[in-house]
């Protein structure tokens, strides 16, 4: 019996890693979800000074820009790898790559500036 191993000279091989990420984040993203429905069902729904009060808590704060870094993480790896897929002139697909990790930086930094710029 011959076994052939066929190495592809460069591959990239993000396969696992991707799906993991993927599992991950979207875990990470349903804890959260599932813990902002239990706080609307808590309080019976949500008005302006209980959304305040929410994420007037630190903790609240770090919970919420872990699920918007685990959005972003789930959009950087979904975005990659449609390009990889599907965008085959190698300077476009990184110029498209690049605009997209520049937006999702952007939308970081934005997030924090949300959850503690000014109030």
């Amino acid at each position: 019996m011959v076994t052939r191993v066929v190495k592809i000279p460069g591959g990239a091989h993000y396969g696992l890693r991707d799906w993991l990420s993927q599992r991950i984040t979207a875990l990470v993203i349903t804890i959260y979800s599932l813990v902002l429905v239990g706080e609307l069902m808590w309080h019976g729904g949500m008005d302006y000074a209980t959304w305040r009060g929410l994420f007037a808590n630190p903790a609240f704060r770090v919970l919420s820009f872990l699920f918007l870094v685990a959005v972003y993480y789930h959009a950087w790896v979904g975005m990659r790898n449609i390009l990889m897929d599907y965008v085959k002139p190698v300077g476009v697909r990184l110029v498209l790559q690049a605009l997209v990790i520049c937006t999702l930086v952007g939308y970081a930094g934005w997030a924090i500036q949300l959850l503690w710029g000014a109030h």
